[in-house]
């Protein structure tokens, strides 16, 4: 007579589904001889071990009837142990699901994590004895929730403004968010968080990653914590430190409910992924979840001697995207986190790895094929951080349609240019425009260039132009690690100073680049913090910096304050101007007779730029001015966007110059000063043909009419 868990189940979806009388548990293994499902109290004590005994292409699958919403489960995979064929089963570890829709606990060194026996130097021996219970558990979740009408606000990218922060840091600190969400699901769209999103003007915020994700032991040992999360072991599990309520499944919840009141606020939001790499590392690492189950299957391993790992990542190993079943177990997973969690986007850590159809990047992968055809994936927004660690990973400007790229040229232009380096002036025009050079010939456009200045892994914005030096002391690796990237960055003072002239230039430095970033065609991304000032001490490697040097620090000075009210009228600014945010590429084209063409460049004299001013090593001052009515601007009726014609002038030079406006036949309009990075007050009137006066490393925005009958004529 058969007992109540002989139920054979089916074999999809995979993971543990829940239909009130019980649970359908589904997992995919091609080598293993055997799997048993380990059913945990809460506890952690293991109470049951059922056998699942129907295999259907290689899906493992058992129905357990009585079995409730919140019930912890991992399983035991019985095959050959045998490293040097890359075969790394052990049924004396407890493995995760990798489908569990939540997580319990976290993972536990001591509990054993180990498949072999740990000290030996290939890893080569199995482990015998010992618990093997330090993998966090999977939780059985009801996934019925009210979304109450939830729908994606559907910005479009070129009216975007990202904000990417850490979910944990944005509220950390903020004394008027309940102490209870700080650090929490909760806290990011409490109501603080969102009147300030409001205020500041951002409509995106892309968080770094909530997949739950690993400590590695490396870092315990030092008594640090993994801050970034770039360690993901579970896909489709919300990370259980950032929920407010401890308890199985809750996080699912409040992170729905988290999307859900940024929706109603207008603000999308965007995962930051993890699908190239995993926390389990390379042939010493733990056996966690992947490892344990199909070794073969999720990893890419060395032909030649399959216990090692082809590491493009820089982690120890790489999620092998060629085997079609770890190619659905990411598709499967971003599919849930849109459909069943609502979220509208994703960015892609080291994009590149999961291109790479055998060695090479390459456009024609399976995954990219299989996400431009996906009816649900293809419509979110895709951006790729276009670059891996591995030969011929750096692909900005190379991926497909549909996509947007993090733009590492454009970072490191804006860098050099406003440093003070010659000869940019020719490239600063591309990236200026939107990036023509990368994105126009592809059937993208300048919304594909997702352009910053700086990102989580590196600087912030302040310390850019304030150290020399990186200090990454704290982070215990004798400052081995982290980018050398800063090369002089501020006017060559080192560290804090009182030097009042020292202070004004790098407040004015952090407003070029905030402007310029914000000033540009493309789609801009502001690193969290960077509009209030957010130091880290010099820190350009903060990964485990899980403290206040990585939290925002919301007790606002005047200086700060100052700068937060410039960032808002930049973002204002962009916001009201749609010349700023153009849909498609400049053309060069007249649009006004003969005379005013959709964007035209300047030297600071006021006469155009000549072929032999772009490739001049000494200039570092342009003038650029974009129409405000152009043939390929227009609203979604297909109608002409009228708007004031911008002129935006920069001296990236050390000394101060008089710019004069350019004269172009039948202008009549004076230019109105709207943005100056030397002066937040400054209010000019300036005549065509007259001129201004701009300090050195100054950037300043002009504004005049292009709305009148002069130009009611137009198409």
């Amino acid at each position: 007579m058969k007992t109540r868990a002989d139920r054979p189940g089916v074999p999809y979806p995979l993971g543990a589904t829940w239909d009130e009388k019980g649970v359908n548990f589904a997992i995919y293994s091609e080598q293993a001889s055997a799997v048993e499902l380990c059913l945990f109290d809460a506890s952690g004590a293991e109470q049951r071990r059922i056998p699942l005994r129907e295999r259907t292409a290689f899906v493992w699958h058992v129905y357990v009837p009585g079995v409730k919403a919140g019930t912890h489960y991992g399983y035991r995979v019985s095959g050959p142990y045998e490293p040097s064929q890359g075969l790394r089963f052990n049924e004396n570890i407890v493995l995760l699901d990798p489908y569990a829709r939540a997580v319990d606990g976290h993972e536990q060194w001591g509990k054993g994590l180990f498949a072999y026996e740990v000290g030996n130097p290939e890893g080569d021996t199995k482990k015998s004895d010992g618990p093997g219970l330090g993998a966090p558990r999977g939780v059985v979740i009801n996934p019925q929730f009210d979304w109450e009408g939830d729908a994606s606000p559907k910005v479009p990218l070129h009216q975007m403004v990202i904000y990417e922060t850490s979910v944990r840091g944005l509220t950390m600190r903020h004394p008027k968010v309940p102490e209870a969400m700080r650090g929490k699901y909760g806290g990011v769209a409490s109501d603080p968080m969102l009147a300030y999103f409001k205020a500041l003007g951002i409509n995106a915020i892309e968080l770094l990653p909530v997949h739950a994700f690993v400590d590695d032991k490396t870092l315990l040992d030092k008594g640090l914590h993994n801050y970034w999360g770039y360690n993901s072991i579970a896909f489709f599990a919300p990370e259980t430190r950032f929920r407010s309520i401890d308890k199985p499944g809750e996080g699912v919840i409040e992170f729905k409910e988290m999307v859900k009141r940024l929706h109603r606020a207008g603000i999308e939001v965007i995962l930051d992924v993890v699908y190239n790499h995993t926390a389990e590392g390379n042939h010493l690492g733990p056996s966690i979840s992947f490892k344990g189950i199909d070794n073969p299957t999720y990893y890419r391993l060395t032909p030649d001697d399959p216990r090692f790992y082809f590491d493009y990542t820089g982690t120890g190993n790489t999620l092998n995207v060629r085997h079609p079943q770890t190619l659905q177990l990411i598709m499967d997973s971003l599919r849930y986190w849109v459909t069943d969690m609502h979220v509208d986007g994703f960015r892609f850590d080291l994009a590149s790895a999961l291109a790479r159809s055998l060695h090479d990047v390459d456009q024609l992968s399976s995954f990219f094929t299989i996400i431009h055809q996906d009816p649900i994936l293809s419509q979110v927004k895709l951006i790729a951080e276009p670059w891996d660690v591995g030969e011929g990973g750096y692909q900005v400007g190379n991926f497909p349609v549909r996509w947007a790229e993090w733009n590492g040229k454009y970072r490191d232009l804006m860098r050099s240019f406003w440093k003070g380096d010659g000869g940019l002036v020719g490239e600063l025009a591309y990236r200026l425009s939107g990036s023509s050079d990368l994105y126009q010939n592809d059937g993208r456009r300048p919304y594909s260039s997702i352009n910053f200045v700086v990102a989580h892994d590196g600087f912030t914005l302040r310390d850019l132009v304030s150290y020399n030096e990186k200090h990454n002391e704290a982070n215990g690796e004798d400052g081995r690690d982290g980018a050398n990237d800063n090369q002089s960055w501020n006017c060559g003072v080192e560290g804090p100073t009182d030097d009042p002239d020292i202070r004004r230039l790098r407040a004015r430095q952090q407003r070029n680049l905030l402007a310029t970033l914000l000033l540009s065609q493309g789609t801009p991304m502001i690193c969290g913090g960077d509009e209030i000032g957010r130091t880290q001490g010099g820190n350009n490697n903060a990964y485990c910096q899980d403290n206040e040097t990585s939290w925002h620090d919301w007790e606002l000075d005047d200086e700060r304050k100052a700068l937060l009210a410039f960032t808002r009228s930049c973002i204002r600014i962009r916001a009201e101007h749609p010349a700023l945010r153009r849909a498609k590429f400049f053309k060069g084209r007249d649009i006004r007779g003969a005379d005013i063409k959709d964007i035209m460049w300047f030297r600071h004299d006021g006469e155009a730029m000549s072929e032999q001013d772009w490739g001049t090593s000494y200039t570092r001052a342009i003038q650029l001015m974009v129409a405000g009515l152009g043939l390929d601007t227009t609203d979604d009726e297909g109608k002409p966007i009228v708007d004031d014609d911008m002129l935006l002038l920069i001296n990236a030079g050390h000394e101060s110059l008089d710019f004069h406006m350019p004269g172009l036949e039948g202008d009549a309009d004076d230019w109105q000063l709207l943005l100056d990075t030397n002066d937040d007050g400054a209010t000019e009137s300036v005549p065509t043909g007259g001129k201004t006066h701009l300090e050195g490393r100054s950037l300043r925005l002009f504004r005049r009419d292009a709305r009148g009958d002069r130009f009611s004529s137009l198409p």
